[in-house]
């Protein structure tokens, strides 16, 4: 606060009148100055009040700060905990999604080889089937064939034999012929007897095998020149003459047992 000087109040209007006994001091002729001291206590007062409080509101912005950025700190480690640690599931989730992965990989290798396996050995099996069915084709046929022939033979045996009775009942009666069967399909035993004249029991005979329409003599006993029963056996196959056959075999038993 400014000191205020009124120019009325001069020194010489504040000093009373002199005597003789009281002289003036300094003192006295100083000017009265107010510098407002109080005033500037209150002032002072206010100042250091709003100094304080904005120390105290700056230390609480500062600790609101400082917690707030400790709880940010500490919310940024957890959430740094928490990635790592879903980094980590996730890891171990790519590991056993690579596991699968290879074990799928393998059991599918697997699958393909056992499917190419599986394959083959149809394929295997589709060739063998069809060799199977040309073969029975083949087989059928044969048979057919083989049927057809042995009905025709069988005809041919029937139109023979209706002519071979009467010769065959002569045979028997007079030629000592008996014909038996050898054991086999298709094969008869045609025993001769009478054929030595030194024994008249004695027999001779050979088995005729009929399988096929080639007809062979297989046995024979007593044993003879294979020359001529192989020309008997050829004039049968040419002429399917039975009688002349068996005529010509049993000539060949007589001149054997001579």
């Amino acid at each position: 606060m400014a000191t205020i000087f009124e120019p009325s109040l001069s020194t010489s209007a504040m000093r009373p009148p002199l005597s003789s006994a009281d002289a003036p001091s300094m003192a006295d002729s100083l000017p009265n100055i107010n510098f407002g001291f109080d005033d500037l206590r209150e002032r002072m007062a206010r100042f250091t009040d709003r100094f304080d409080e904005f120390i105290a509101k700056g230390r609480k912005r500062v600790l609101e700060e400082r917690n707030q950025f400790r709880i940010n700190v500490a919310e940024l480690q957890e959430d740094q905990r928490m990635k790592v640690k879903d980094i980590e599931i996730l890891a171990q989730k790519s590991s056993h999604h690579s596991a699968a992965l290879s074990a799928q990989t393998a059991e599918t290798a697997e699958m393909q080889s056992a499917i190419a396996a599986i394959t083959q050995q149809r394929d295997a099996h589709a060739q063998h089937r069809d060799r199977l069915r040309s073969e029975i084709a083949t087989y059928n046929k044969q048979i057919s064939q083989r049927k057809t022939a042995q009905a025709q033979h069988a005809k041919e045996l029937e139109a023979q034999s209706k002519l071979n009775i009467p010769e065959l009942d002569f045979w028997e009666t007079y030629l000592g012929l008996r014909i038996e069967g050898a054991g086999q399909v298709d094969r008869l035993k045609f025993v001769f007897s009478h054929v030595d004249e030194r024994d008249w029991e004695r027999e001779a005979w050979f088995e005729l095998d009929t399988e096929r329409r080639e007809y062979e003599v297989v046995n024979c006993r007593p044993k003879v020149e294979e020359g001529e029963v192989e020309a008997c056996v050829d004039r049968l196959n040419e002429s399917r003459d039975l009688g002349s056959f068996l005529r010509g075999m049993r000539e060949v038993f007589v001149r054997r047992m001579r």
